[in-house]
C-alpha cells in the first residue's frame, strides 16, 4: 500500500498568521494554484481511495487534485486540524494579549496544557492514532491512497506510522503545493519521499548516442 500525503494550499488565515485549526478559511489564489499543481504532479497515479479531512480548505483541494477522476473522496473527521478552541483566528501577538496566563502555559508545556475551550495535544495524538492503525488494516494493502489534510495532522501522522514520539512531527514540516509518500509493506513503514514538487512518475529524456 502507498499513502500520497498532500497538504491543503495556501490560505488567508496562513498568510495572516492565525490559528485556523477547524475554522474555515478559503484558499487563496496561490493556494488554488498550488493545488492544481499537486493534480499535475501526481496525475499518473491511479488512486484507489481518497481521504480528505472535513474542512473546506481540504475538501477545495482535494477537488482541485482530482479533477475530473471518477473517484469519491471519503470525509474522514480525524483528519480534521486540531481544534484551537478560544484561540481560533486569534494572532499569538493577540493572545499574549487577552489570554496571556493560558497562552504562555500551553507555551511551555504544549503537549500538556489544553488551549482555552480547545483539543488537547493528547486527545488530538488518540484520534490521529487511530487513523493510523485503521488505514494499515488488510483490505487497503495494495492501493494507492490519497490523504488531503493539515500540517499538523499530516506530521503527526507520518511521526506515528513511523513509531516515533509524537513530538517529532516537528522533524516532518509539510509544505504547501507539494506531495509526499510512505509505503506500508507488512506491517513496515518507510517514508519515500518528502516535500516534492516533481512530477510521478518522473519523466526521463533517453540519453542521445
Amino acid at each position: 500500500m502507498k499513502l500520497w500525503l498532500v497538504r491543503h494550499g495556501q490560505t488567508r488565515a496562513n498568510l495572516d498568521g492565525v490559528y485556523s485549526g477547524i475554522s474555515e478559511t478559503a484558499l487563496t489564489e496561490l493556494g488554488v494554484n498550488q493545488a492544481l499543481a499537486v493534480g499535475q504532479m501526481l496525475r499518473g497515479v491511479a488512486f484507489d481511495k481518497v481521504l480528505c479531512s472535513e474542512l473546506g480548505r481540504a475538501q477545495h483541494t482535494t477537488r482541485l487534485i482530482l479533477q475530473q477522476r471518477d473517484i469519491p473522496a471519503i470525509a474522514e473527521p480525524r483528519l480534521n486540524e486540531m481544534n484551537f478552541g478560544d484561540w481560533e483566528m486569534r494572532h499569538h501577538n493577540d493572545l499574549q494579549r487577552d489570554d496571556a496566563e493560558n497562552y504562555a502555559a500551553w507555551c511551555s508545556d504544549w503537549q500538556n496544557v489544553i488551549p482555552t475551550n480547545g483539543e488537547g495535544f493528547q486527545r488530538f495524538v488518540q484520534r490521529v492514532s487511530e487513523f493510523s492503525d485503521a488505514i494499515k488494516t488488510p483490505q487497503d494493502k495494495d492501493g494507492n491512497i490519497l490523504i488531503v489534510s493539515h500540517q499538523g495532522v499530516l506530521s503527526l501522522l507520518i511521526a506515528t506510522l513511523l513509531n516515533m514520539p509524537p513530538a517529532s512531527l516537528w522533524h516532518f514540516v509539510i509544505e504547501q503545493g507539494t506531495w509526499s509518500a510512505l509505503e506500508i509493506h507488512s506491517g513496515f513503514v518507510t517514508l519515500k519521499t518528502l516535500n516534492s514538487r516533481a512530477e510521478y512518475p518522473a519523466l526521463t529524456k533517453p540519453l542521445e548516442s
